[in-house]
């Protein structure tokens, strides 16, 4: 907490007085013309951009070449950290280095950090550069991306609106439960039991190193077991009233749940210090049975785990009923990335002109999919991958894309989740042989500009996962959680679920 209090001040200070002398005319150089590949490349500035982590380096990667030729713009990415990237973020944004753009990922943490960067001042307002230099930007993306992403009449960001599917749950040692005879749990006493043989039974042979559960220790409500007791996303509706996960009803039932699993030893009881890449690990080298993750992330972690244990399955867990039958897993919706322009950019023309080329029909196509017959083949109305050279050239692509042509891309994407059959069984297995009822949408992914909530998010987040954590781990007294619920109204939960619930009560969900 005190690392984002010293960040915040920071990131006044340096608005105040830095950032008005920052150059707000854009830096254009050269030619003006943004046809593809018309233009060589000395006669545009280099463009510098800031990135989410990917496992592969975007510089090289084939699709930053396609786009060099296309656009003719060189850029350089560079990428936020895996873990805790809004940290890093805020120092960027305070120090005023020089980026060109920096995407975030879609949640609703970075949207609400976004609004938060674009009226302390510290971002550039789109409207005008996108009226002027940006006509595919304008015809690719519809009135609703451009207004939940508008604060006080001016565009400050560009999103990618992301596919309305289930992302992940909670993947499963298959060869453990076969090795005991049990089936997939469907039920979260099903999900203990499982909990418990995995500990008495050890089937992977870990003895004192074994893991039945992990998960990551900057979040506490894991996917599926948090849907089982009404919490799937950060908010979630109650009796008709949109309410955060800390003032929910159920929350300490969950709590008291989790902190049984980690005094029992069947939670990992160093969860509260695990990374994205050491919980992979854990389930790899065969010390985890569950972990949570996502349908994108099966085929390498298949791939890994076979390299120590050739004889592992994995499986994803059905979504799980809790006692009163709740259950849900989170549906993706909203945007998969936001991308700003800061005050401090130098090339502010340039790179909209960037965008809009990379949104030009024909290039927008060759980067998703690639070149006909060569990465993709179109069959009974469906667009086919043709691998490896699709999953060697486009896996990555969407990474690059900043904005999407609505109304093709969700036929294009279908390429990518048929890239690789394993990966496609998790997507098919999560979104296709659930139940229905069990995706839940996160309501307020693609509500407009919220002042209380923008600017007490992610101060009330971190105050919520960390006190959770603490809870799951039991180093607090049993008057915690109503002690942690007052100090959360009163540092802004209170005026936040107000304005969340007035805007919610006109927005038609």
């Amino acid at each position: 907490m005190l690392q984002r209090k010293w960040l915040s001040v920071l990131l006044s200070v340096a608005l105040m007085l830095g950032l008005a002398a920052c150059n707000t005319g854009g830096g254009q150089q050269g030619d003006t013309s943004t046809a593809p590949g018309q233009e060589a490349n000395a006669t545009k500035p280099k463009l510098k951009v800031l990135y989410p982590s990917q496992p592969e380096d975007y510089n090289t990667y084939p699709v930053a070449a396609v786009l060099e030729e296309r656009t003719g713009y060189k850029v350089q990415y560079d990428m936020l950290p895996a873990d805790n990237p809004q940290d890093k973020l805020n120092i960027v944004i305070a120090s005023g280095e020089e980026y060109d753009a920096i995407a975030v990922r879609g949640t609703s943490a970075d949207k609400a950090l976004f609004a938060d960067y674009a009226v302390r001042g510290a971002l550039t307002d789109l409207t005008p550069l996108i009226d002027e230099y940006g006509p595919n930007i304008k015809k690719a993306l519809s009135e609703v991306t451009l207004d939940a992403l508008t604060i006080d009449g001016k565009i400050y960001g560009i999103g990618n609106r992301t596919m309305e599917f289930v992302g992940g749950g909670l993947l499963i040692r298959q060869d453990w439960l076969d090795q005991l005879g049990l089936p997939l749990p469907t039920t979260v006493d099903e999900f203990v039991y499982v909990l418990e043989q995995f500990q008495e039974k050890d089937p992977g042979g870990n003895g004192g190193q074994n893991i039945p559960f992990s998960i990551l220790g900057t979040d506490p409500f894991p996917a599926n077991i948090s849907g089982a007791f009404g919490l799937t996303n950060a908010w979630n509706e109650v009796d008709g009233e949109l309410l955060p996960r800390a003032l929910a009803p159920t929350l300490e039932d969950y709590v008291a749940f989790m902190n049984d699993l980690f005094q029992r030893k069947l939670l990992d009881n160093d969860f509260v210090i695990n990374k994205v890449a050491n919980l992979k690990e854990k389930l790899t080298n065969g010390q985890a049975g569950v972990i949570p993750t996502t349908w994108a992330e099966v085929t390498p972690l298949v791939e890994a785990i076979k390299k120590n244990h050739p004889e592992a399955k994995l499986a994803f867990i059905p979504t799980l009923q809790g006692a009163d039958g709740q259950m849900g897993l989170s549906a993706a919706s909203g945007f998969d990335r936001i991308t700003m322009i800061p005050k401090s950019a130098k090339h502010k023309e340039d790179i909209i002109k960037w965008i809009d080329a990379m949104l030009e029909e024909e290039t927008f196509k060759l980067v998703v999919l690639g070149e006909e017959g060569k990465h993709y083949t179109y069959e009974n109305e469906a667009y086919v991958p043709i691998n490896p050279i699709f999953t060697d050239e486009r896996n990555r692509a969407n990474n690059f894309l900043i904005g999407l042509d609505e109304e093709k891309y969700p036929i294009y994407w279908q390429a990518r989740v048929r890239k690789d059959p394993v990966m496609f069984e998790a997507y098919e297995f999560l979104n296709m042989k659930q139940p229905e009822e069990a995706a839940q949408r996160d309501a307020l992914r693609l509500a407009p500009y919220l002042p209380e909530f923008s600017k007490n998010s992610q101060s009330l987040d971190t105050l919520s996962n960390d006190t959770m954590v603490n809870l799951i781990f039991g180093s607090t007294s049993a008057g915690s959680l109503e002690s942690f619920r007052q100090r959360f109204n009163a540092e802004g939960g209170e005026a936040t679920v107000q304005e969340v619930n007035d805007w919610y009560k006109t927005s038609g969900n």
